[in-house]
C-alpha cells in the first residue's frame, strides 16, 4: 500500500486500527503480519495510548522497514476502549467505510484484510473470527495451544445465554468477539455509538460494541477464515482458571492488570 485505500470491492474502504500501549519490544512482528496480507489496499492507523517507552518511533520504523503506510495518532486517556475509539473515529473521518481491528501484540493471519473485505462487500456490518494462541512467542505448553480458542468457545456459549446479551431490543445471534479480531462499518459504527470509552478492566469494550451494534443491525457474523493469532502473555500472567474468570465477566480482578514482560 501506498497512498489512500482505494475504493475497493463493493464500494469497501478499509481501514486497519491497531491501538498500542508499550508496545515497542514486540509491535514490529504486528505490523509485519499486516505487511503479509495478501490483500494491502488498507489504510493503517496505530493509536499510541499514552506509551511510556519507544511504541510510536519503532511504530514507524517497522512500517518503513515493510514499506507499509502508516497514520500515528495519540489518545492520553489509557484504556483499549478509549484508543479503538480514538482509531476507529480517525479512521472514518478519513474516508473509511470498513474497519478491522487488530492489537498490538497478535499476528492476523495473511488472509485477514481479505476475509474481512470479503464479509464486508456482502453486507456484514460487524465481523469477528477465531483467535488462536501465537507460537513464536514462547514455548507453548501443550495445553496452551488449546486454551485461547477454549475460553473463547465457552465465553461463547455462556453469552448465548446471558440475559443482557438476549435483550429483545437486541438483533441477530450474539457472536463472542475479541477485541483483537472485530471489524465493523462505519455506518453501524456511528448509529450504534462505538466502543465504549473504557479501560481493559472497566467493561470488555468488544462485548458492548458487539451488542451496540445488534441494536441497529442484524448484520453480525462469524468467520472461521478471520483468523488472529494472540499473545499468551495474560494466560501467563493469570493461569487457566483465573484467564477464563476474566474473559467470563471479569470475574478475576488482579492488582495489576498490565501483563506485558509476562513469559
Amino acid at each position: 500500500m501506498t497512498g489512500p485505500a482505494s475504493l475497493g470491492m463493493c464500494g469497501v474502504r478499509l481501514w486497519v486500527v491497531v491501538p498500542a500501549f508499550d508496545e515497542q519490544a514486540g509491535i514490529a512482528r504486528t505490523i509485519a503480519a499486516l505487511a503479509a496480507q495478501r490483500d494491502r489496499d488498507f489504510d493503517l492507523v496505530v493509536v499510541d495510548n499514552a506509551s511510556t517507552d519507544g511504541t510510536a518511533r519503532e511504530t514507524e520504523r517497522a512500517c518503513t522497514a515493510y514499506d507499509l503506510g502508516v497514520t500515528i495518532v495519540t489518545e492520553t486517556r489509557k484504556g483499549t476502549g478509549a484508543a479503538a475509539d480514538t482509531g476507529v473515529r480517525h479512521a472514518i473521518a478519513h474516508g473509511a467505510t470498513h474497519v478491522l481491528r487488530t492489537d498490538a501484540d497478535t499476528l492476523p493471519t495473511p488472509e485477514w484484510t481479505a476475509v474481512g473485505r470479503r464479509a464486508f462487500s456482502a453486507g456484514a456490518d460487524l465481523v469477528t473470527g477465531p483467535m488462536r494462541a501465537r507460537t513464536d512467542e514462547v514455548r507453548l505448553r501443550p495445553w496452551e495451544r488449546l486454551v485461547l480458542p477454549g475460553v473463547i468457545g465457552l465465553c461463547q456459549t455462556f453469552g448465548r445465554f446471558r440475559p443482557s446479551n438476549r435483550a429483545p431490543e437486541l438483533q441477530g445471534p450474539y457472536r463472542m468477539s475479541p477485541g483483537c479480531n472485530i471489524g465493523v462499518s462505519a455506518r453501524a459504527y456511528e448509529a450504534s455509538g462505538g466502543f465504549p470509552r473504557t479501560a481493559i478492566e472497566e467493561v470488555h469494550e468488544d462485548r458492548e460494541l458487539v451488542n451496540r451494534v445488534r441494536r441497529v443491525s442484524s448484520r453480525v457474523e462469524y468467520h472461521r477464515d478471520l483468523v488472529v493469532h494472540a499473545s499468551v502473555r495474560r494466560l501467563r500472567a493469570y493461569g487457566l482458571r483465573n484467564t477464563l474468570r476474566w474473559y467470563l465477566d471479569h470475574g478475576h480482578r488482579p492488582d495489576v492488570v498490565d501483563v506485558r514482560g509476562v513469559a
